[in-house]
């Protein structure tokens, strides 16, 4: 028995979790957390998401992360 799942992200949403996982894991937010495993397993998805996208590297990842939130939100 396979013990993993895939989760699919499109890609505006991928760099929206990453951003929002880079800003929440940059704070100390112990009293968000009832155990410090879940804490763990954002900071793992923050690395995966990491690894896997190139835009929070460019110079205008503010114009992408932009456009990325208006997608989401239907704005184009």
């Amino acid at each position: 028995m396979n013990d993993k799942i895939n989760i699919i992200l499109e890609k505006d949403e991928a760099i929206v979790l990453f951003d929002f996982l880079a800003r929440f894991n940059q704070n100390d937010n112990k009293e968000v957390f009832e155990d410090q495993a879940e804490q763990k397993i954002l900071w793992d998805i923050e690395s995966i998401l990491e690894k896997q996208l190139t835009e929070p590297l460019l110079p205008n990842y503010k114009e992408i992360i932009s456009e990325a939130r208006n997608k989401i939100r239907g704005e184009k």
